[in-house]
């Protein structure tokens, strides 16, 4: 084998690219067609631990949690124009590993490049604060310090999105890191290691690790030296992280996903009712955290709006990540298609009505990915597995209302709070349901929009803890509380002083 067919290593570790010791590998193959992206590094539990040491180094040794936080947000800010010039080469990659459309990708990056962005222009912004003592003879304040080293796993359904919600807040406070991306999707996380190198991340401060939960996520949630862990991802991954995390007792952020409620109230505007509700759940073929997944719909215009929603589900155009006439793409392996067949196969069997789809499409062209028709599951009954479990996928369940109170009951009566739609012509209405709400996002008339300064997380177990916005960075800060006595003298509290 000559040296141009030897893959360059993978793992960042120290300030430098390096092999996994077992010498073990990855294949990544594009969920659209099975073609081989890349063969990466497979670290172990060894390769975790170094990286762990080293960010643990990097932030007791180094200058770099008491550099000034201006000089940190220049570096996000440099970032954030790298993101901007290799815009393409980002995109592109992340279609490849994760299938979706190349379009989209675009606008990812558009995003990410905005989430570094807004970190870097707040970095140095929150001094902290004064506290009244009440006394001319104490000062007291209250600042803000990083919490020290955090290990951060994230998802392949938004593969650089998701990290850079973690990595841009991280660096802002002053924190050192350990990412480990998904097995599945790791492309974009090693051009991101590459694009904070170039814009001077000092040694040992950024480390990045390639390998299954089991080995490498498993040292980051138990290891002593991490003092952070934060996860998005699945519930049960997250409540054996939160466990694993107990044990030292570090601070833990999860996001755990949902099954979000869209409210169709018979005053919304049809058309774009029916446009939204398509896009809230068949946007990269349902495999989003947020995606509205539950249109619940006022008795009144059900069968209509069911009937416009299924007859524009089976126009949806399927397709790989080039293909320009492709309207959403492949699920992301044979194993989460698999899943998702399971989901509604079950859902049929206790009672739903499949409108459409529910299976996959035909055609050669479609053979060698991982593809599912947009499927439709009406009256569905409440609590019904259907709308209790996600399917992470693009199939839609539809339940019924009859008013404002039972709309609320509804949509609420989940074991998941993230993000919620309500739909309706009537502003009043619509502020109210928001408010009634137990989602951790509530849009009125829209679906999907997020903004890097507005905080993003969910109620009961969809997670804890806020990513993005002044609580996203909270989450990488630890309060501190500094009591100055300016005239110290004796108190003589003991006689025998």
């Amino acid at each position: 084998m000559s040296q141009a067919d030897i893959a360059p290593p993978t793992l960042f570790i120290d300030g430098e690219w390096v092999s996994a010791v077992s010498g073990g590998t990855r294949e990544i193959r594009c969920p659209a067609d099975g073609t081989l992206v890349s063969t990466v590094d497979e670290a172990d539990r060894s390769d975790a631990e170094r990286a762990v040491a080293a960010a643990r180094r990097a932030f007791d040794d180094s200058g770099w949690p008491s550099s000034s936080p201006w000089e940190r947000g220049d570096l996000l800010l440099r970032v954030s124009d790298i993101l901007v010039r290799d815009k393409e080469t980002f995109a592109r990659a992340e279609s490849l590993d994760t299938g979706k459309r190349l379009v989209e990708s675009r606008i990812d990056m558009d995003d990410i490049a905005a989430c570094f962005r807004y970190f870097g222009k707040i970095a140095g912004t929150d001094a902290g604060r004064l506290v009244d003592t009440g006394s001319p003879d104490a000062l007291s304040r209250v600042q803000y310090e990083p919490v020290g080293v955090c290990g951060m796993i994230t998802p392949w359904n938004y593969p650089l999105l998701q990290v850079a919600w973690k990595v841009a807040p991280a660096l802002a406070a002053g924190n050192t890191f350990v990412l480990k991306p998904s097995e599945l999707t790791p492309s974009t996380a090693i051009l991101l290691m590459r694009a904070l190198t170039e814009a001077g991340l000092p040694a040992g401060v950024g480390n990045l690790v390639l390998g299954s939960g089991a080995e490498v996520g498993a040292v980051l949630a138990e290891h002593k030296d991490v003092d952070l862990v934060s996860f998005t991802g699945g519930l049960h991954t997250g409540r054996t992280i939160a466990a694993a995390a107990a044990a030292t007792v570090k601070k833990v952020a999860l996001e755990l996903g949902g099954k979000n409620p869209n409210i169709v109230f018979a005053d919304a505007d049809f058309d774009t009712a029916v446009d939204y509700a398509l896009t809230a759940v068949f946007l990269h073929s349902g495999q989003v955290c947020s995606a509205g997944a539950r249109l619940i719909v006022q008795d009144e215009v059900h069968d209509a709006l069911v009937d416009e929603i299924v007859r524009c589900a089976e126009q949806i155009r399927i397709g790989g990540p080039f293909d320009e006439d492709a309207e959403t793409g492949p699920l992301i392996s044979a194993e989460h298609l698999s899943k998702v067949e399971d989901y509604v196969a079950k859902s049929v069997a206790e009672g739903a009505v499949l409108r459409t789809g529910g299976r996959r499409p035909d055609g050669d062209r479609y053979a060698r990915g991982h593809y599912y028709l947009p499927t439709v599951l009406d009256e569905v009954a409440q609590g019904s597995f259907a709308v209790s479990e996600e399917s992470f996928g693009p199939v839609l369940t539809v339940e019924r209302f009859t008013d404002e109170d039972d709309a609320v009951r509804i949509a609420n009566d989940t074991h998941y709070g993230l993000a919620a739609g309500v739909f309706t012509a009537d502003a009043g209405r619509g502020q109210r349901v928001a408010n009634r709400l137990r989602h951790g996002t509530v849009w009125i008339n829209d679906f999907h929009p997020y903004l890097p300064q507005a905080e993003w997380g969910g109620f009961k177990q969809s997670g804890v803890g806020r990513e993005l916005g002044r609580a996203g960075l909270g989450e990488y800060q630890e309060a501190k509380h500094v009591y100055h006595n300016l005239r110290p003298a004796p108190q003589h509290w003991f006689s025998g002083q």
